[in-house]
């Protein structure tokens, strides 16, 4: 059985590429763990995750914060946000399906956009 932040990956994986909205902002499946080389832009990767112990008195349990970023050489912000807003359409309150965990729930936190000094 694989550990659970690895199942919660898989399924935010699965359900972005198959999500009509995402795919259309990204100009296809683009969405990444390890970014290949010469990749089109935009696309969105996995990046840090963060995983707590949340257990009770009747099973174990824990908490994720997973941070996926929407890369972007749009003009100003507006490719980003259509990435984000899609992002989140595809994933808040999901009803994901983990091989071999149980997901209780999936909530956007926050998003944040930026621009680099050369952008």
């Amino acid at each position: 059985m694989s550990s659970a932040a690895f199942a919660l990956q898989q399924a935010i994986f699965a359900r972005l590429a198959a999500d009509g909205q995402v795919t259309t902002a990204l100009g296809g499946a683009r969405i990444y763990d390890d970014v290949p080389v010469r990749s089109e832009f935009p696309y969105v990767t996995f990046g840090q995750s963060v995983e707590r112990d949340w257990s009770g008195d009747i099973a174990p349990g824990h908490e994720h914060m997973v941070t996926l970023h929407a890369w972007s050489r749009g003009k100003g912000r507006k490719e980003a946000d259509v990435i984000l807003v899609a992002v989140q359409g595809a994933l808040h309150d999901a009803a994901l399906t983990l091989s071999g965990h149980r997901l209780v729930n999936l909530r956007h936190e926050f998003s944040e956009t930026r621009r680099d000094a050369d952008g």
